[in-house]
C-alpha cells in the first residue's frame, strides 16, 4: 500500500503553520513534508514533530525571494553564494530534523541570459548540492514543474530532468516525480515511472483540472497506486495539492489506501 506523507505547505491551512503538524497526526499521517522550514526555529520544528511523532521526509533548498515571485536560484547568474549559503542551510535543518531528501527547485530563467550559459551554471549548481548533500547523507532531488502554471521555469519534462541527472553524472541526484505537473506535460504517468523508477526517490499528487484532491479529476489514482505497488515503489507519496474546500472534508479519498 503506498505511504502517503501530509504537504504542509498545501494542506491544513485553515490554521496556522506550527498547529499543522498536529492535525497532519489527527488525520492519521505519520510523515510530512513541506517547502521551506527556514522561517521557524529549528527546535520549534523538531519538537512538533517529536511531540506528534512524525516523520519529515521532503523539505525544499531556499528559493530565492518567492514573494517576489521567485521559484528557485540555481540557473540564475550571480546568485552562485547566495545558492551555496542555501544548501549549507539546508543541511543544517535537514539533519536537526532528520530529514533524508532535500528538492531543488532550480527556478525561472532569465531570457536575458544564453541559455548555454544557463546549462552549464544549472549543472555546476546541482554537482555542488549533490556533493554536499552526499557528505551529509542525504538525497538531493530535482522536479519537473508544467509550463503551465510557471512558464519560465528552467525543468519541464521528466525526460528532460533524467538528461540532466544523467550529465552531471552523481549518484546523488534523483527525480522528484510530480504526477499533477508531469500529467500536464505528458501524461504516460505509468509507464514513465516505471521506465525512470530506479531514479524517482519522491512522488506528489493532485489531481488535474485544478489541484484538487485526487479523486477530483481526471487522473485514474486507483490504477496509478495499484501500478506503483506492482512496481514495487517504496517511497513515499506526498499530498500536494490545494484542498477543494477544507483539508478534512476532502481527505475521504485516502482511507481506503491507507486505514
Amino acid at each position: 500500500m503506498p505511504k502517503f506523507s501530509a504537504n504542509l505547505s498545501m494542506l491544513f491551512n485553515e490554521v496556522d503553520f506550527m498547529q499543522r503538524f498536529r492535525r497532519a497526526k489527527q488525520q492519521g499521517f505519520s510523515a510530512v513534508e513541506y517547502m521551506f522550514p527556514y522561517d521557524y526555529p529549528v527546535d520549534a520544528l523538531r519538537n512538533a514533530l517529536a511531540e506528534n511523532q512524525l516523520t519529515q521526509v521532503l523539505q525544499n533548498l531556499p528559493a530565492g525571494d518567492w514573494g517576489a515571485g521567485e521559484r528557485g536560484i540555481a540557473c540564475l547568474p550571480g546568485r552562485e553564494g547566495e545558492f551555496r549559503d542555501g544548501v549549507g542551510l539546508a543541511i543544517e535543518y535537514a539533519q536537526a530534523l532528520g530529514c533524508d531528501q532535500i528538492n531543488c527547485l532550480i527556478g525561472n530563467t532569465d531570457p536575458s541570459v544564453n541559455s548555454h550559459q544557463t546549462d552549464e551554471l544549472v549543472m555546476t549548481n546541482l554537482n555542488y548540492a549533490a556533493q554536499q548533500l552526499a557528505a551529509a547523507n542525504i538525497r538531493l532531488l530535482i522536479e519537473p514543474i508544467n509550463k503551465y502554471d510557471m512558464p519560465d521555469f528552467y525543468l519541464q519534462r521528466s525526460q528532460q530532468a533524467i538528461d540532466l541527472i544523467e550529465q552531471i553524472c552523481s549518484p546523488n541526484i534523483y527525480l522528484q516525480y510530480d504526477i499533477y505537473h508531469m500529467q500536464r506535460m505528458e501524461g504516460e504517468l505509468t509507464q514513465t515511472m516505471e521506465r525512470l523508477l530506479t531514479k524517482i526517490s519522491h512522488i506528489q499528487v493532485a489531481d488535474n483540472p485544478g489541484r484538487h484532491e485526487p479523486g477530483s479529476g481526471e487522473i485514474n489514482y486507483d490504477y496509478l497506486f495499484s501500478a506503483l505497488d506492482r512496481m514495487g515503489y517504496g517511497g513515499w507519496i506526498g499530498c500536494e495539492y490545494k484542498p477543494a474546500v477544507t483539508t478534512e472534508s476532502g481527505l475521504s479519498w485516502i482511507k481506503k489506501y491507507q486505514f
